[in-house]
């Protein structure tokens, strides 16, 4: 596999002889307002593409995958320039409903499609936050990749270290996994994405794992950066098994 990290937690994987796209955020640098009662008032996205738009959409890809509807993870942007027939997937027959309305033709729930060509997929579910702040969030969703000749995937998308988390790794045993991390947090109330413990802790149920960082230094509120979380990881001695990739980065597994 071969997993490119664009932006945020848009990122491009070449599976199983396929390539889907994950959670496009589109948008140019500041193009959006801040995300509202955080401790960081700047437009978002707080970094540009390392991308062309157009050459990105360029791509052919097999599937869109969209696990939740925030707009850092399907915006305007992407909106407008991913093709209208696009095969586009998404965590639940209420969002598929929602992107149908953005003009989008061919559009399913995940737990409606099992497999693209020989690749299986599988819906995992995920807790975006605690408390009054996490039911706000709304559901999210992660997915699984499997294929014969490939090592198992699991994209975990929006979620903080909890039983969800824990169930998918026990269930699905992947050898890569996809976090985003960030901490993304609000002036009130627990972080949102992983932080720093919640990564280790996700190391810790699965060691044999090579664990992915997505979601970083993209969106006004995640105060996580690259050069903390690596310090971090340095310290505990775990960067043979924990990546950081840069905006652009590819990283093949």
């Amino acid at each position: 596999m071969q997993i490119r990290q664009i932006r945020n937690a848009t990122i491009v994987l070449e599976y199983g002889g396929l390539t889907f796209l994950i959670d496009p955020y589109l948008g140019e640098k500041g193009a959006y307002p801040p995300v509202r009662n955080t401790a960081n008032p700047v437009n978002n996205p707080t970094v540009g593409l390392p991308v062309a738009v157009e050459d990105l959409v360029a791509t052919k890809f097999d599937a869109v995958i969209i696990t939740h509807l925030h707009p850092d993870h399907f915006d305007a942007a992407a909106i407008k320039a991913l093709p209208k027939d696009a095969n586009v997937i998404a965590q639940s027959d209420e969002d598929a409903e929602t992107i149908r309305k953005e003009g989008f033709v061919s559009v399913q729930a995940i737990d409606r499609v099992s497999r693209i060509g020989d690749v299986r997929l599988a819906r995992t579910r995920g807790q975006h936050g605690t408390g009054e702040i996490g039911r706000l969030m709304g559901k999210v969703s992660g997915v699984v990749f499997e294929h014969p000749d490939e090592k198992t995937l699991y994209v975990a998308g929006d979620t903080i270290w909890c039983g969800d988390v824990e169930e998918a790794i026990l269930a699905h045993r992947p050898e890569v996994i996809v976090v985003n991390g960030g901490s993304a947090q609000f002036l009130q109330g627990d972080p949102i994405t992983m932080g720093k413990e919640d990564i280790r802790r996700t190391h810790s149920a699965a060691p044999q794992a090579t664990i992915i960082v997505s979601h970083m230094e993209a969106v006004n509120h995640c105060f996580l950066s690259r050069r903390e979380l690596t310090g971090f990881i340095e310290e505990m001695g775990l960067a043979a098994h924990i990546l950081v990739p840069a905006d652009g980065e590819t990283i093949i597994r």
